[in-house]
């Protein structure tokens, strides 16, 4: 086995010392050009490849980037987590995604920032409080934050009140007047702001809401933004023999499983009810099926982005933005009956 070249070779290839060396490779300015050509020289004839880690380690340099999500298999997180793939080369980190659990986030964030292993955050989805706040004040290393807000962190977060106001302006001005809503089990500020949001618009364009026709989903996987949760709620519909003319599901999952169970009960969509979705996952143009988009793949590569600047301190104030959302309009919010 042929022996591995170390920077101990390089440093008496080039007869100078392994400090010398290792300034070289950090690329110190406080190296002669004389003596940088000849480590150079050194460790081009030696094939030298120094190990990466060490390099930074040495320099102090971030090693780890923590991808912090709720849950990683989602389609949501899914194409956020793409974006921030498609950027992160740039920054020469390497990646941990770290779960924190859809039902506890903040404990398994919590949990996760106990262990020390990540020199920068992108967090995706937990609430700042207090706690958590003093905690990353102490860890001193740069944060990303999505999907939630704090004034002295660099975040982007979603506008779910918009969203969900798009929604409902939109069934309400194909003409639909008998709507209703499908929520996941578990609260959240996004699908709470979406409801806010949906409900202002049929109140805007003086539709009634019914409150019965405003049903959750009972499973809780995920937050309860399953294909089951969206699947049990039309069963709820069927055995309330009630049913309005038009659904917003809280997002494009759950919409998914309401498709399936309306399939199987025999009934058309849009023909007998219009479904409408959240969120614009991929799958969801090849159903055709109305939703909302919230771009997710561009905010994640949009907060890589951004924590690249944070470490090549090109960051001089704190980054906040609100993403506007888009009506994704598709068949399956067509009025038939119009």
């Amino acid at each position: 086995m042929q022996k591995k070249i170390t920077i101990y070779d390089v440093a008496k290839r080039a007869k100078v010392a392994i400090s010398t060396v290792s300034r070289v490779l950090n690329k110190s300015p406080y190296v002669s050009d004389s003596t940088r050509k000849k480590v150079l020289k050194a460790i081009e004839e030696l094939d030298f490849r120094p190990q990466l880690s060490a390099r930074k380690l040495a320099s102090k340099e971030p090693q780890i980037l923590g991808i912090v999500v709720p849950s990683f298999t989602t389609p949501f997180f899914n194409e956020v987590l793409k974006g921030v793939k498609d950027e992160i080369h740039k920054l020469d980190l390497d990646i941990i995604i770290y779960n924190t659990g859809s039902n506890n986030p903040r404990q398994g964030f919590i949990n996760f920032l106990d262990r020390g292993t990540a020199d920068a955050l992108i967090i995706f989805s937990v609430s700042i409080d207090e706690e958590i706040n003093r905690r990353l004040k102490n860890s001193g290393i740069p944060v990303v934050l999505v999907g939630s807000e704090h004034k002295e962190y660099n975040y982007i977060d979603f506008n779910n009140y918009r969203g969900g106001y798009l929604a409902g302006k939109h069934l309400a001005e194909q003409g639909f007047n008998n709507i209703g809503m499908i929520s996941p089990a578990i609260v959240s500020r996004a699908t709470t702001d979406r409801e806010n949001g949906f409900r202002a618009a049929l109140d805007e364009y003086g539709l009634p809401v019914d409150e019965d026709l405003f049903l959750i989903g009972e499973t809780t996987k995920h937050s309860g933004l399953s294909e089951e949760a969206g699947f049990e709620a039309i069963y709820q519909y069927n055995q309330l023999g009630t049913w309005p003319d038009a659904i917003f599901c809280s997002n494009d999952t759950m919409a998914i499983g309401a498709l399936n169970a309306l399939s199987r009960l025999d009934m058309k969509v849009p023909d007998d009810i219009a479904i409408i979705g959240y969120d614009n996952i991929k799958f969801s143009k090849y159903i055709n099926l109305s939703t909302v988009d919230q771009m997710m793949y561009d905010i994640g590569a949009k907060a890589t982005l951004r924590l690249g600047e944070i470490l090549n301190k090109q960051a001089k104030e704190p980054m906040h933005i609100i993403t506007e959302p888009v009506l994704i309009k598709r068949d399956s919010t067509r009025n038939v009956k119009k």
